[in-house]
C-alpha cells in the first residue's frame, strides 16, 4: 500500500479531489488513516494560514480513521455503502458541529452547540470526517474575507490579495489541498466569491434546499448552505448527500423532480453596457473564453438587459434587508456592541434605520423586478455572469472596506433575492496569475442541471484544480455509461448508494449511470422486511416524483438480481421525470393494499432521515 503522502521535492502531491481519494480508498490503495495523517502534514505545512478557527483534535481524527478501517475490515461493503467514506472535509464557523465551538467570527458571541446542524451530521453519517471548523467574515457580512478576528486566510495565489469572504478560509481549505470538500453559507455571494477568488467550484443551492437549521443567521430568509469543492461532480455527491429536507427546518423546501438541460441550450449574458469588470483589464477576455466553451457544449448565447437583476442586487444592502442582519444579532449588538469589529458593526447598524413600512415597499419593489426578470427564463434556460468582475489586494480593502465590498456583490446579490440557485466556475488566469471566475445561474431547483453542464465546462477548459497542480480526473459519470449489451435499471430504496444492498449492485458489476427522479406518477410504500424496502407503484390518478438512481447492468447480473429479490417486488418499466423509460422494480398493488404509504416524505432517503425507527441497519 503506497502512503497518502507522495512526496515531490518536499511537496504533497495527491489530489484531494472527491472521485480520485474515493476510487484509491475503494481499490484499497488507501487506508483512512494514512489519509488523516496526509491531512495533517498537509495542514502543518501550510503553517499560520488563518485557515481555522477550530480544529478537531488530531488524536480525535486518527480515532475516527481507525475505526472506519476498522469497521471496513469487519465489513468490505462498507466503503461502497458510504458515498464520503473517509473525505476530509470542512465546516465554516457559522454552522454547528457538537464538540466544535460555533463563534461565527465573533468571540464574545461563541457558544457551544448541543446537537450537530442536520447538514454536518448527513455528512458525517455518509462517512466523512470533519477537520475543523473554518475562518469567515464576522457574522457572514462581507465578501472581503478581511473581517475576522482571527485574521485573514491567506489567498494561496498571492497574499497581498483577499481570499475573498464570507466563506474565506471554507475556499482556501478546499483550493490549498487540505480537504476534499467544504462548506460555507452564502446570503449575498458568499458562497460564490471566494471560489472565484480560489479557483474552485462553489455552489450556491435554491434557498431551502439544504437545511439551515443549526446555522447562525445572517438574513435567515435568504441563507442557504453552499459547498465548496475542486469539481462539479464533487459538488454534487456532496449535494445529494446533505439536500435532503427537513421538516424541522421551518425555511426547508421539498424539491420537485429535476431534468436535464436540453442540448442545444440558451444562455443568456449580459449585454455590454451592463459588463462592468471594474479595471480588470484581463477580466473580458477571460469571460468572453468562458462563453465561448458554452458555445462549444451546445449553447446558443443571447443577450439580455441586467437591469432589473442589478437594481435588486443594490437593494439587498441599501434596502432593508440588512435590519435582518441586525434582527440575528441584535441581543449581542445592544449588550455590547464593542463586541463586533468597526466595519460589521457600522453595516449592522444600520439596519434600524429601517421602518416596517420601508420593509414592505421594498418587498413590493422586489417582486415587480422578479417578475419583469422571470421574463429571462422564457428566452434561455441559463444565465452566465461574472462572479465578481475583479480581485482586490488588501490594502484596497482596507482602504474602502464598504464600497469595494459593495462592488464584488454586483453579480452575486441578486441571486438569493430572486430565489435562483447559482454554480460559481473557474475561467482562468489574469497574467498576474490571480483566477478568474464566472457563474452559472439558473431557475431554482436547477442544481442537476447546473452541476452536469458545470462538468463538461470544466473539463473542456481543463484548468488546475484550485492552487493545486492537478486536473480532474475521468468522469465517473463517463467511466459509468453503459457499455453496449448493459440495461439500465431504476433503484429507489435499499439499492441507493450508501444503502444496506447498494454493495450488491457493486458486487454484480453494476455502475452507477446517473442520479434522477421518477415522473410525478407514483405512489411509495414502505415494505416489511429485513432490511426495509420502499416500493414504487404507478398511480392512475397521479402522484409524485421520487429519487432514483440509474445504474447499468449485464443482463446476467440482472437476471441474478431479478432472482434474489423477493415479492411483492418485480421488475417493470419505470417511467422518469425527463420522459425516458428504464427498467426497475415496482411494486404488486395487492401488497401496496395493506403497506404504508409514505409518499408525502418524497423519497426512501427522506423517509429514512425523518422516521429513526425504520432503521437501515
Amino acid at each position: 500500500m503506497r502512503d497518502a503522502v507522495e512526496s515531490g521535492g518536499g511537496r504533497l502531491t495527491a489530489s484531494f479531489d472527491l472521485g480520485s481519494l474515493r476510487r484509491r480508498l475503494l481499490l484499497g490503495e488507501l487506508r483512512t488513516a494514512a489519509l488523516v495523517e496526509d491531512v495533517l502534514a498537509r495542514i502543518a505545512a501550510a503553517g499560520d494560514d488563518r485557515v481555522w478557527i477550530a480544529r478537531v483534535p488530531a488524536e480525535t481524527l486518527r480515532e475516527r480513521a481507525a475505526a472506519l478501517d476498522e469497521a471496513a475490515a469487519r465489513d468490505p461493503g462498507l466503503p461502497a455503502r458510504l458515498p464520503l467514506f473517509g473525505i476530509p472535509f470542512a465546516v465554516k464557523d457559522n454552522i454547528d458541529a457538537a464538540g466544535l465551538t460555533t463563534t461565527a467570527g465573533c468571540p464574545t458571541f461563541a457558544y457551544e452547540p448541543a446537537e450537530t446542524a442536520p447538514c454536518v451530521a448527513r455528512l458525517l453519517e455518509a462517512g466523512a470526517l470533519l477537520v475543523g471548523k473554518t475562518n469567515l467574515d464576522q457574522f457572514a457580512t462581507g465578501l472581503v474575507g478581511t473581517r475576522s478576528p482571527y485574521g485573514v486566510a491567506r489567498n494561496p495565489f498571492d497574499a497581498r490579495y483577499i481570499p475573498g469572504g464570507s466563506s474565506s478560509g471554507s475556499a482556501v481549505a478546499v483550493a490549498s489541498g487540505l480537504v476534499s470538500f467544504a462548506l460555507g453559507t452564502d446570503t449575498a455571494g458568499s458562497g460564490r466569491v471566494p471560489a472565484a477568488f480560489n479557483n474552485i467550484v462553489g455552489l450556491k443551492p435554491t434557498r431551502g434546499r439544504i437545511s439551515t437549521r443549526g446555522v447562525v443567521p445572517a438574513c435567515r430568509s435568504l441563507d442557504c448552505v453552499s459547498i465548496f469543492a475542486l469539481g462539479c461532480e464533487d459538488a454534487a455527491t456532496v449535494m445529494a448527500v446533505c439536500g435532503v429536507y427537513d421538516a424541522a427546518d421551518p425555511f426547508a423546501r421539498r424539491a420537485p423532480p429535476e431534468t436535464a438541460l436540453a442540448r442545444p441550450f440558451r444562455f443568456a449574458v449580459p449585454r455590454a453596457a451592463d459588463l462592468d469588470f471594474a479595471g480588470n483589464d484581463d477580466a473580458p477576455a477571460l469571460f468572453e473564453r468562458a462563453a465561448a466553451a458554452l458555445e462549444a457544449l451546445g449553447g446558443e448565447r443571447i443577450e439580455t438587459d441586467l437591469a432589473p437583476f442589478l437594481e435588486a442586487a443594490a437593494m439587498l444592502y441599501g434596502g432593508p434587508w440588512v435590519a435582518e442582519r441586525l434582527a440575528a444579532v441584535e441581543t449581542l449588538y445592544q449588550r455590547s456592541p464593542e463586541a463586533l469589529l468597526p466595519v460589521t458593526r457600522q453595516i449592522i447598524a444600520t439596519g434600524a434605520r429601517h421602518s416596517a413600512v420601508d420593509a414592505f415597499k421594498a418587498s413590493y419593489r422586489l417582486a415587480a423586478l422578479r417578475r419583469e426578470s422571470e421574463a429571462l427564463w422564457q428566452k434561455a434556460e441559463l444565465l452566465l455572469v461574472p462572479t465578481a468582475g475583479t480581485i482586490y489586494s488588501l490594502a484596497e480593502i482596507e482602504a474602502d472596506p464598504i464600497g469595494l465590498n459593495t462592488t464584488l456583490g454586483r453579480y452575486t446579490n441578486f441571486v438569493n433575492l430572486f430565489d435562483l440557485a447559482a454554480l460559481a466556475l473557474p475561467a482562468g488566469f489574469r497574467r498576474d496569475g490571480l483566477p478568474f471566475g464566472v457563474s452559472l445561474i439558473a431557475p431554482a431547483f436547477g442544481e442537476a442541471a447546473l452541476c452536469a453542464l458545470g462538468d463538461a465546462y470544466q473539463r473542456r477548459l481543463d484548468l488546475p484544480l484550485g492552487a493545486t497542480p492537478h486536473r480532474l480526473p475521468p468522469s465517473d459519470r463517463a467511466a459509468a455509461a453503459p457499455r453496449e449489451g448493459r440495461i439500465i435499471v431504476a433503484v429507489a430504496g435499499a439499492h441507493l448508494s450508501g444503502m444496506p444492498l447498494n454493495g450488491r449492485l457493486l458486487e454484480l458489476g453494476a455502475s452507477l449511470v446517473e442520479r434522477t427522479q421518477t415522473a410525478p406518477v407514483y405512489r411509495m410504500f414502505r415494505l416489511e422486511g429485513e432490511p426495509a424496502r420502499p416500493g414504487l407503484l404507478r398511480d392512475g390518478a397521479g402522484g409524485s416524483a421520487f429519487e432514483v438512481e440509474l445504474w447499468a447492468m449485464s443482463p446476467a447480473s440482472l437476471g441474478t438480481l431479478l432472482a434474489e429479490t423477493p415479492p411483492p417486488l418485480s421488475l417493470g418499466t419505470v417511467l422518469l421525470g425527463d420522459g425516458r423509460a428504464v427498467k426497475g422494480f415496482l411494486c404488486e398493488a395487492a401488497a401496496a393494499r395493506t403497506a404504508e404509504d409514505i409518499s408525502t416524505f418524497g423519497g426512501w432517503r427522506e423517509f429514512l432521515s425523518l422516521r429513526p425507527r425504520a432503521s437501515i441497519e
